[in-house]
């Protein structure tokens, strides 16, 4: 039997919304001390559970604010639950907001190691794969421009590249497949099925069913923070578009 690569228990996250609008950091204080700040609860995701064995690919839909990427977070130790525990066995790379740590100021060279010290990598790795994320990241020249002259979607294939020159047993993808062009997308989706012939286990957002359908073998389906359905990728697609025609 398959070892479990990630386990999922009854795992609920609030947050707290302001009810007012607070413009400044002295006024939050002083509301602070006094005790005059109210909140509204809102729970993104509630005793949410599932497993997933090791070499599965789980794709997770839902509308926007369903809580997808709320629950990524979470499995990827971005966010601490507020009730419930997660269990991950194995390398993990989190796909989520491509290029979010990168200095602006920095040169896409420079960044590629400082974005693979933020994952964990050392020097020498990076170093070993620097030439296939230049390659893969078909930025040419553009690798030694300052990032803040990048477009989003440079910064975004640059972003990819790196995170993809792993070899995790974990990946957590949330609508990376998205990225660049045409033909980066079909670039990137290539990139990703060769990691699963290595059998990685894959956590899957993405509104695309077509897609799900294509890269996953199960799927879950959130709704205001809850699992409504769960089975293969097809059932609950199905179940997905259904909802979509509906709206």
């Amino acid at each position: 039997m398959p070892k479990t690569a990630v386990k999922v228990e009854n795992i609920s996250v609030k947050f707290n919304l302001n009810k007012e609008k607070i413009d400044n950091i002295k006024e939050y204080l002083i509301k602070f001390l006094k005790r005059k700040l109210r909140y509204t609860e809102f729970w993104a995701l509630t005793d949410v559970s599932f497993e997933v064995k090791e070499g599965e690919r789980i794709g997770i839909l839902g509308f926007n604010g369903a809580g997808k990427s709320t629950l990524l977070k979470v499995i990827a130790g971005v966010l601490k639950p507020t009730k419930g525990t997660v269990q991950v066995n194995g390398v993990i790379a989190p796909l989520l907001e491509l290029g979010a740590g990168f200095d602006m100021n920095y040169t896409g060279a420079e960044n590629i190691y400082l974005y693979g010290a933020t994952m964990g990598y050392s020097r020498k790795y990076i170093e070993e794969r620097y030439d296939e994320i230049v390659a893969f990241s078909e930025l040419g020249d553009f690798i030694d421009v300052s990032v803040k002259n990048y477009s989003s979607g440079m910064r975004a294939r640059l972003g990819f590249s790196i995170a993809t020159a792993v070899e995790p047993q974990v990946l957590i993808l949330d609508e990376v497949l998205s990225v660049g062009d045409a033909k980066f997308k079909i670039k990137s989706e290539a990139k990703v099925k060769s990691m699963f012939d290595k059998g990685v286990t894959v956590l899957f957002v993405s509104h695309n069913t077509a897609q799900v359908r294509r890269l996953c073998t199960k799927a879950i389906l959130l709704d205001k923070g809850k699992i409504i359905a769960a089975g293969s990728a097809d059932e609950v697609c199905d179940i997905y578009d259904k909802r979509v025609k509906s709206e």
